[in-house]
């Protein structure tokens, strides 16, 4: 069940919808000293096919190196991603139907009928999160997430477009701005 969530999690980044996005940090962290990283054990064997994580990690990539990052056997940070699936189910009920009625001041009479309708929707709804840890302390010093619906229909161009464009979302708030 688990691989049946994942595999579709990927085309969270193939619709074109809005990523929501968020992040988290360690305040004492100085982000001038991270200059390099390397990518996680973890993160090369993410339970998705080869071309989605691929995709992932080539757009990560692209990312840290407009950040400054150059990728090292003596990182200063390891790069960790993960893709999370969830099924969501939503109803929106709708009322309709005429109705009459008569009335003088407090008295009168009335009627009608309505018939009310519920529709169920389904979907899945991924998450990516990119965390970069320090090597040193084995610490997190910064987490990026981005949240999405999936879309199962998208072409091979489109989710590649898509995953650039969350990826890059997700990194607007790297480095965290000092307040």
């Amino acid at each position: 069940m688990r691989k049946l969530l994942l595999l579709p999690v990927i085309l969270i980044f193939a619709a074109c919808s809005t990523v929501k996005i968020g992040f988290d940090y360690d305040k004492q962290a100085d982000f001038s000293k991270y200059k390099t990283y390397t990518i996680s054990e973890e993160t090369m064997k993410m339970p998705l096919n080869q071309l989605n994580r691929d995709r992932i990690i080539s757009a990560v990539e692209a990312e840290m190196a407009a950040k400054g990052f150059t990728k090292s056997e003596s990182p200063d940070v390891i790069l960790d991603i993960r893709v999370k699936g969830e099924e969501v189910q939503t109803a929106t009920a709708t009322t309709s139907g005429p109705g009459y009625g008569y009335g003088y001041y407090r008295w009168g009479y009335g009627g009608g009928f309505a018939t009310t309708t519920v529709n169920y929707d389904k979907y899945v709804e991924g998450t990516m999160f990119i965390t970069l840890v320090d090597r040193v302390s084995e610490k997190i010093v910064w987490q990026g997430t981005g949240t999405k619906t999936v879309d199962e229909n998208a072409s091979a161009e489109k989710r590649e477009e898509n995953i650039n464009y969350a990826v890059k979302q997700i990194f607007t708030n790297y480095p965290p701005k000092a307040k």
